[in-house]
């Protein structure tokens, strides 16, 4: 069985790399490349894949809130979040949106392709690198700070941090 991934990042060298790793694979195929969340959102019903490899800092709608759409909107797929970001907020918010795995950009090749067959299967990866920094992560029941604010509020962050101003949001 061919396990379809989409790729979503907004570096082109990234996508590039993941898709040349990716296609060495006979089990894997590379079906659509998105530069943005909002992309990835909107264009999973086209490209369906089986998992998404997605960035977490993107213009036009983070990975984190784009994984919250995509999981509500098809939650048969799967989504392993890339991120330089080693920091215990972003993995609980990662998989509190509904992403399958977290990934450090700086991980070696091989674990790319473990990560995305792992979570393809049905199960959930971290990082190994991460299990020191998030020991006491417990998938689905993680607590954070973030937890508190609205959905409306997470949606003023979100736009603060996309530098809109005031009068925009």
């Amino acid at each position: 069985m061919t396990i379809r991934v989409l790729l979503a990042d907004d570096h082109a060298l990234m996508r590039e790399g993941l898709r040349a790793l990716l296609t060495t694979r006979p089990d894997i195929e590379v079906v659509g490349e998105v530069s943005t969340g909002r992309e990835a959102e909107s264009r999973v019903l086209q490209f369906d894949p089986d998992v998404v490899l997605m960035d977490i800092a993107m213009p036009d709608l983070n990975g984190i809130e784009a994984a919250r759409l995509i999981h509500a909107r098809c939650p048969a797929v799967r989504i392993v979040m890339l991120s330089m970001h080693a920091s215990a907020e972003y993995v609980y918010r990662a998989f509190e949106a509904g992403a399958s795995g977290y990934l450090l950009k700086e991980m070696a090749v091989e674990e790319v392709i473990t990560a995305v067959r792992t979570v393809h299967e049905g199960r959930r990866y971290l990082s190994p690198a991460l299990a020191e920094s998030v020991p006491d992560l417990n998938f689905g029941h993680a607590r954070s700070p973030v937890d508190i604010l609205s959905a409306r509020e997470r949606q003023v962050l979100q736009l603060v941090v996309e530098g809109k101003t005031s009068s925009e949001i």
